[in-house]
């Protein structure tokens, strides 16, 4: 049955074969290096999908709350408090490990109630040796990591060659450091688009703003939360939807019937001053019968199918990827932003800058 279902899905041209979660986990040591169970769900969802998902071992380690940049009068929760390991001024200076592995309270399953936990040696920083070592140990790391060291993380997991779930700011994406891994296919987008806003738990008395407050509130999030609208997921692990091509128009069908003001209706799309390729600020908006490069928002990455297009540079002033055609200088036409940093459109005679732009080509 087997064999005869490959021959069919050869027949259907259908050879794209997609992993199910609970494949991706099972016999897997699952490793969250920046979280805390007293204020994270990540170690809460492993621990209560445990057996769903057929872990092996679940790991999380969490900052002393000394090291934190913040500090908002942490309390010990009572599962911490009422542990007779519980040492006060331990607390504050030492980072902590839980680890999920066996049925602890002998009720016949393992869940959130078998967390163990003891004090680390350090104060839980990622790049400590100890948590070094739990790394090497664990097959997948999956964690909100702190997004001013989103850089040191990325480089932390990639040089270990791990799997990996994390949370970033999108603007990530332009980072010397993270784009030319997604160009190279090294990483690219969870499945949560760009436009949906994530909410985030706070401690309590962290400082937030008033209206991120209350859009968190609005989802259905009242109390210490926070929303953020420009987070992602980054990964290596595979998904369907990366693999589901963009329906397009033609450039004629775009410029006669985009809902988009500034693509109805003009006579054909800018082409860029300094980049041999055109301007596309929407994703919708793409030609599909256009060969040539095109620049495109970097929102366009949660919509990005390899097997659609080809990514070949970001416009960026070192001109990394080698595409740039034009450097500015300031005797050039007045200028309106960054030229050299970004992709030119030149309007009226007068050069303006555009946001960032990912380059890419239509596979042929």
């Amino acid at each position: 049955m087997a064999n005869q279902n490959l021959s069919n899905a050869k027949t259907a041209k259908n050879d794209e074969f997609y992993t199910q979660y609970k494949d991706v986990f099972r016999g897997k040591t699952v490793l969250l290096p920046c979280d805390d169970p007293e204020w994270s769900n990540f170690t809460k969802f492993f621990a209560q999908k445990f057996q769903t998902l057929g872990l092996k071992k679940l790991i999380s380690t969490s900052y002393a709350p000394e090291s934190k940049k913040y500090k908002y009068g942490y309390q010990p929760s009572l599962f911490e408090a009422d542990d007779p390991k519980f040492d006060a001024a331990k607390t504050q200076t030492h980072g902590k490990i839980f680890v999920l592995e066996r049925d602890k309270t002998g009720d016949g399953r393992i869940d959130y109630q078998d967390i163990e936990w003891t004090y680390l040696e350090g104060d839980g920083d990622f790049r400590s040796r100890e948590v070094c070592k739990l790394r090497d140990e664990a097959d997948i790391i999956v964690t909100n990591p702190p997004f001013s060291l989103f850089r040191e993380f990325l480089a932390w997991i990639m040089e270990a060659k791990m799997k990996f779930i994390i949370i970033g700011n999108m603007n990530a994406i332009t980072y010397k450091e993270v784009f030319p891994r997604i160009k190279d296919n090294e990483i690219w987008l969870g499945a949560t688009g760009f436009v949906s806003d994530m909410v985030f738990g706070v401690p309590p008395g962290t400082p937030v703003k008033p209206e991120d407050k209350a859009k968190a509130a609005r989802l259905g999030y009242v109390g210490d939360y926070t929303r953020l609208g420009n987070s992602c997921w980054y990964t290596n692990l595979d998904h369907g939807r990366r693999h589901c091509p963009l329906p397009l128009m033609t450039r004629n069908e775009n410029l006669k019937f985009s809902r988009h003001k500034d693509i109805k209706g003009k006579a054909d799309y800018n082409h860029y001053d300094n980049y041999d390729a055109i301007e596309v600020p929407y994703a919708d908006a793409i030609p599909g019968d256009y060969d040539g490069v095109m620049g495109v928002p970097i929102s366009f990455l949660d919509k990005y199918c390899p097997e659609q297009f080809v990514i070949l540079g970001i416009t960026d002033r070192g001109n990394e990827y080698g595409i740039k055609t034009k450097e500015y200088t300031p005797n050039d036409t007045p200028l309106y932003g960054d030229l050299n940093r970004r992709g030119a459109i030149r309007i009226d005679g007068v050069l303006k800058s555009t946001y960032a732009r990912i380059l890419i080509r239509k596979k042929q």
